[in-house]
This record gives structure tokens, sequence and C-alpha cells, in this order.
């Protein structure tokens, strides 16, 4: 049985959500919980759910939103800093956080340690697209700064996690510049092409709209950029949602044709909903991490729970361990 601790503390809505999505995600999957928080506040909200599958570990202290992240390593009895412990103890198989996630992306990389040949971990967020399947975008924002090694080591581990976990026979990488020609981009990127040219899997330059048309799967970039993508497409998702809202409210046709289209249009909101993709797994470190939103609901949860499950199953960080011992080889 897979064994997940979730740090219940310190997302914007409260505990709350976090325990109503771990009691939803049962439905569909076998695992132990472990969460870690205000056991006042969890037991409050798990009511008198089943605790066969479930161990609460009480702690009241946290890392809050407006706090550094490097407090996190001094923090012993935080919920983030006992559950990063229980995974590098291997008391459990994976960790999900809504909580501070800078104070988990450290953590991670300084408890459980970065894997060998990897320089710097990477925030890899899952995206809508017009085809069947989601693309990958990493880095989402761990590392702002970047060199072109970095997004070398960005491009291994988009692939392997599209392919493993995701389940697509064989991923296409594009790099994120402003054009798809050859000499398009920044210094960063120029480098970064060069370096990326000789594997079979890149697809050369690729733009913003690439992201979501479907053709490639994974997008490199550095991590200031893909924070500023991550977050202006979900500023766009919020305001399509509105903007047909208010024009279907302005008419008898458009209210009719919503009726009409109920079905298409909760299709759609569902495929824009972050909530559908639950979390960013944190590749490149030595243990199963899934980051999710602050905002996270419950269905935000537990689809993270079903992301820690799924890179438990394909065995990314042993996956990856290979890889770049392979490519360091060669």
């Amino acid at each position: 049985m897979f064994r997940i601790a979730i740090d219940a503390m310190g997302a914007d809505s409260g505990i709350f959500p976090i325990v109503q999505g771990i009691k939803q995600a049962f439905d569909k999957e076998d695992f132990f919980a472990y969460i870690i928080g205000n056991s006042v506040q969890i037991e409050k909200f798990l009511g008198d759910f089943s605790r066969e599958h479930i161990e609460v570990i009480h702690c009241d202290d946290y890392i809050r939103m407006d706090e550094q992240a490097s407090s996190a390593a001094r923090r012993k009895d935080s919920s983030i800093f006992i559950a990063m412990e229980m995974l590098r103890n291997k008391q459990v198989d994976a960790l999900v956080s809504a909580g501070h996630s800078g104070a988990t992306m450290s953590l991670a990389t300084l408890r459980l340690g970065r894997i060998s040949g990897v320089n710097r971990p990477a925030i890899c967020t899952i995206m809508p697209t017009i085809a069947d399947t989601p693309s990958v975008v990493l880095d989402a924002g761990a590392n702002t700064d970047c060199k072109p090694i970095y997004l070398h080591d960005f491009a291994l581990m988009g692939y392997e996690y599209a392919k493993n976990v995701l389940g697509y026979a064989e991923p296409r990488v594009g790099l994120l510049a402003n054009g798809e020609e050859d000499t398009k981009g920044n210094e960063l990127t120029k480098e970064t092409f060069n370096i990326l040219k000789k594997y079979p899997f890149f697809n050369g330059n690729v733009e913003g709209n690439d992201i979501f048309n479907g053709s490639v799967e994974v997008i490199v970039c550095d991590g200031y950029t893909g924070n500023i993508v991550l977050k202006t497409s979900e500023g766009v998702a919020d305001s399509v949602v509105s903007l047909l809202k208010n024009q279907i409210k302005k008419s008898f046709i458009g209210m009719l044709g919503a009726i009409l289209l109920r079905n298409v249009f909760k299709s759609l909101k569902k495929k824009m909903d972050y909530a559908e993709y639950g979390g960013a797994p944190l590749l490149g470190v030595n243990g199963n991490v899934i980051i999710s939103h602050g905002k996270s609901n419950a269905r935000a949860i537990e689809n993270a729970i079903y992301q820690a499950i799924n890179t438990i199953k394909a065995d990314m960080p042993n996956k990856l361990t290979q890889v770049f011992a392979s490519n360091k080889n060669n």
C-alpha cells in the first residue's frame, strides 16, 4: 500500500479542503495517509470517517505564506519539515503540500538532496491543450535565473516524466522562445538549443501558443518565464469563464444557447480548471514531492494524491538517477 504524507497546513483556504480531498481520494485509490498539522482541526473535519488508513500527526507550527522559505530549515517542528523527514527516512513514499511552495522546494533540496547529475530541481506543471492529452511545462518557478545546462536537465526530466508518468510513447520536447526559427531567442535559449539539438526527442524552438496546441508534449524554459506563463494562463482561464458568463446573461438567445450547450461548457471548464491537474511534481530530488497550488480546493488535493501515486508507480527518482548516470557516461 502506498504511503503518502500530506501537509495540512498553510493553504489559502485552511485545513478543510485538504482533509476533504484526502477523503475523496479514498474512493478511487488504496493508500495510507499521514496527515500532518493541527490535530484538533483535522479530527473535526474527518468526523466519523474511517481511520483504518489514516494517521494524524499533530504539530502547531507551519511556514506561513509571508515568511521566508529559508526559515523552514530551522523550523523542525513545522508541518512541512516533519513531512519531509518522513519522506527522507522512507517512512512514506511521497509527499503532498499546498503550503509554502518555496519552503517545500528548499527543504526537498536540502533534506532529500538532488539526484546525482541534476544541477537544479524543477517544478513540472501540467497544462491543458486542444488535444486529448495535456502538455507539461518546466521549470514553472523553482529557478528564476538559469544556465543552459539547467534547461538541458529540465528537458531530460520532462521527457522522462511525460513518458513514464503520463504514458506518452515518444514525447516531443520544445524550447520556449520568441520564434520557431533556430536563430530566435536570447543567449540562454540559443545556447540551450545547441545543447539539445543532439537529442532525437528535441523538436526545436516553440512559441507560447504551442503550449496549448498539442504540437509538443514538453515545453522547457527558465523558472522566471515558466512561472509567468503559469500565472498568465490561470488568469486567462478565469477571464474567459467570466466573459462567457457575462455575455450569456446579456441576452435570451445566449442563455438558451448556454442551456443547450451545458455539457460543452461543463467539459470546457473542467479542462481549464487547475484543480483537475492536482499539483506539480518537483523533479530532480531524491523523493516524490508534489507541490499543490495554495488556493487548492478538495478536488485539487484529491488529484494531487493521484499524481503522487502515479509518480510512485513510475519510480521517478530511480528512473531519473539511471537517465542522468547514462547521460554522464555518454
